[in-house]
């Protein structure tokens, strides 16, 4: 292979694209310059698939929106200035709708390496603009996506309380994912994703690298399945806490999990709805919940203690560390843990971690990041600053919880400098109105979450 200089680069090409249904297997292919193809393939089970010509047209528009999608891990090895797409034409709703999506699903990249994207990445937009896409009458079911984390698990026992037929889906090859998916005791579909090898020797050789908006990849695969298998929802379980970033001086806000906010949601969902299949419902069933709102859900049931974990060291693209579910020492732990502890015994909550994250001198900086004291909202997942004030006053209130380091320094050095009133967790508790959840849903959702 020939040296990778990112700086020389001038092109990056959306080369093609091509779904075998015999296989289940969609080949994505790109190239910078002129350089060698770069293939990513997508395995969907349950091949051969049959496509009729509505949803023949559907598939091509769903493979299509992955295609685009899918290149963000792609092109941002050298962001050039110039974006072509050689095997099809988009129209400008498209094209807008992928400059929005890589110019903010970039943005903690483009903070981390220097770069300024807005107005650098532009799509060509040369086609007409996309025919109304069809109503398939797609059945009745969700595809659910896991990750092994608590947040997803409320998705589905909320759906399974609801009588809705569901399939519990995951990307990749996590056998942690994999175990918590089975332990919901629910149908599974686990989807490969195989990125283009040569992608690690450009990272060996100096392409720009960093986080990308995964779960904007995910759901485009996602929705490319539920064509395939011919169900009627996509669900993701983002909660509205997600469309809140790090507020970084000098630069503005950074939301780290952009992908999974609001915007994103309600801009890709419509796409999905006028451009793939008017009857495919793409949502959040946890939009309307704060993550703490989620976390008090996660606490009705201990079906999952030994189970899940919300660690992101577990998780790697080149493998996963699966001897222990929580490292105990990421943002990711330090947040979950007091997230639950407002809800939470404290000895299953002990018990789930394997020690006390909040009597622990060593995670003081941790807990500072996130309740912005000193330091911005770390790059990660994790609730907004308020909901991590509000849980640590909570909690600072209880006899079980008041003495331990974390909560004691708290208690004496940081909450005398807040504003009592922003300190009431029943506030952020509050069930919102901002979502994407099925109208015929939505009423006996809202009924159950509020029990």
């Amino acid at each position: 292979m020939t040296v990778f200089d990112r700086d020389s680069i001038q092109s990056f090409h959306f080369t093609g694209c091509d779904f075998d249904a015999a296989s289940g297997v969609a080949r994505l292919r790109y190239a910078f310059d002129d350089g060698a193809e770069l293939v990513e393939t997508v395995t969907i089970p349950g091949a051969p698939f049959v496509l009729d010509g509505a949803r023949a047209q559907a598939a091509e528009q769903a493979l299509r929106l992955l295609h685009l999608i899918a290149g963000v891990s792609y092109y941002k090895a050298a962001v050039p200035e110039r974006i072509r797409i050689d095997g099809y034409a988009i129209d400008a709703a498209t094209a807008a709708l992928m400059e929005e999506i890589y110019v903010n699903g970039l943005g903690e990249f483009a903070y981390r390496n220097g770069l300024n994207l807005h107005g650098r990445i532009r799509f060509p937009a040369d086609g007409q603009g996309i025919a109304k896409a069809p109503t398939l009458g797609l059945r009745r079911h969700a595809l659910v996506a896991i990750g092994g984390g608590k947040d997803s698990l409320v998705s589905i026992e909320a759906l399974r309380a609801l009588d809705v037929e569901q399939t519990v889906t995951w990307i990749g090859g996590s056998q942690l994912i994999k175990a918590c998916a089975e332990r919901t005791g629910l149908p599974t579909l686990n989807i490969g994703r195989q990125l283009a090898s040569e992608l690690f020797e450009l990272n060996r050789q100096g392409a720009y690298n960093g986080h990308i908006p995964v779960t904007a990849i995910n759901s485009a695969i996602m929705v490319f399945a539920a064509v395939l298998l011919g169900v009627d929802q996509v669900v993701f379980s983002n909660e509205r806490s997600a469309s809140y970033g790090s507020m970084i001086e000098g630069t503005g806000e950074v939301n780290h999990q952009w992908s999974k906010g609001w915007a994103f949601e309600r801009d890709f969902g419509g796409h999905v709805q006028r451009t793939v299949a008017a009857d495919l419902h793409y949502y959040s069933l946890l939009r309307p919940l704060s993550e703490l709102a989620v976390a008090r859900q996660f606490a009705r049931t201990d079906r999952y203690d030994a189970h899940f974990s919300s660690c992101n060291r577990n998780f790697h693209l080149l493998g996963e560390r699966p001897a222990s579910r929580w490292c105990g020492v990421c943002p990711k732990c330090h947040f979950v843990f007091l997230a639950l502890a407002p809800f939470m015994p404290k000895p299953r909550l002990v018990s789930i971690f394997g020690r006390n994250l909040l009597d622990d001198p060593a995670q003081t900086a941790g807990y500072d990041a996130l309740l912005e004291f000193q330091d911005h909202k770390p790059f990660e997942c994790v609730g907004e600053g308020r909901e991590s004030r509000a849980a640590m006053a909570t909690v600072a209130e209880r006899p079980e919880w008041r003495e331990d380091a974390i909560v004691e320094r708290f208690r004496r050095e940081i909450r005398p400098q807040l504003d009592a009133g922003e300190l009431d967790i029943a506030p952020l508790l509050v069930i919102d109105d901002e979502h994407r959840v099925p109208q015929a849903l939505w009423g006996r959702l809202r009924a159950y979450l509020a029990t």
